[in-house]
């Protein structure tokens, strides 16, 4: 495996970062998940715009261009012989002292990985499965704007423990006034009465990529579709939920604190919108560049 550390690919032994980057030192940085399929990597421009909106945000300059942080995740690609992959782009405040202060960071690192990722066992796609509410409420946006995609994940770290103690495949997430905010790491529709919700961006979540992708399809399909402020109760009473996001893709969720949901089975929304999500993503997207250096493959 080939790695991209700041200008160069070097081998999965060789990419190292300092122990003094405020990124190890203090999660200051942020990233960017990322999806190949078939040999072309999807939504990579809003990718790409996501991940120099969180920097701005957080004042990081990256020291190279959108364009040429596309070709690097081309390129990691093509040099890992990838056509379908998962893509980790990271921009790090960078080397400093162990102070707190950012200035003392002058160069931040960029790291680029092409691998492969699975959330969930293949099964679960048409079996759905079992979420449950955790206490651990979503940091609310006064304290730090979800849409900042950081690297400090602690957060969702918290609500994936008790998740795991509790026994559910994956935890919802609520915003400090009890309102359904999210997963750890992925969007949460809804569908109730032949609509579809989604929690609002103002609640603190992430705007994803893929749950923009989905509101185009479901428009597209002339779903209705909004989105709404909405409580576990309605969760539990939903006709089918559904998780989204780049790493998961779409997951039917067919229970909620232990109640079923609908009728216990991927429902037939989630079902269309899944089929319709596969094909997009087979046509959509930016190719994967040939190798560079053909010389250096493994």
């Amino acid at each position: 495996m080939e790695i991209y550390v700041d200008g160069s690919f070097v081998s999965k032994d060789d990419a190292r970062v300092s122990v003094f980057d405020h990124g190890f030192l203090y999660g200051d940085g942020v990233f960017e998940g990322i999806r190949a399929y078939e040999g072309r990597i999807f939504r990579l421009k809003e990718h790409i715009d996501r991940l120099y909106q969180s920097a701005g945000a957080l004042m990081l300059e990256i020291p190279v261009s959108p364009a040429e942080m596309a070709e690097v995740v081309r390129e990691a690609c093509a040099r890992n012989g990838l056509h379908d992959a998962y893509i980790r782009l990271i921009v790090s405040r960078g080397p400093g002292d162990l102070g707190l202060d950012p200035r003392k960071c002058t160069e931040p690192t960029v790291v680029c990985i092409a691998d492969r990722i699975a959330l969930f066992p293949p099964e679960t796609y048409e079996k759905g499965i079992r979420v449950g509410a955790v206490s651990t409420r979503r940091t609310p946006t006064e304290s730090l704007n979800a849409r900042i995609k950081s690297l400090n994940y602690l957060n969702s770290i918290l609500a994936k423990i008790e998740s795991n103690l509790a026994g559910h495949a994956e935890a919802l997430m609520m915003t400090q006034e009890g309102y359904v905010a999210e997963g750890p790491g992925e969007n949460i529709f809804i569908v109730r009465g032949g609509r579809l919700l989604t929690p609002p961006s103002h609640l603190g979540i992430l705007e994803g990529i893929t749950r923009a992708a989905i509101m185009d399809l479901a428009r597209g399909r002339g779903i209705p579709l909004a989105e709404a402020v909405f409580t576990r109760h309605d969760v539990w009473t939903a006709d089918e939920a559904f998780f989204c996001g780049t790493a998961c893709e779409i997951m039917p969720i067919t229970a909620c604190d232990g109640r079923q949901i609908g009728d216990g089975r991927p429902g037939p929304v989630t079902r269309q919108l899944t089929a319709d999500f596969r094909a997009l993503v087979a046509r959509e997207g930016v190719p994967i560049a040939a190798p560079a250096h053909a010389d250096n493959q493994e």
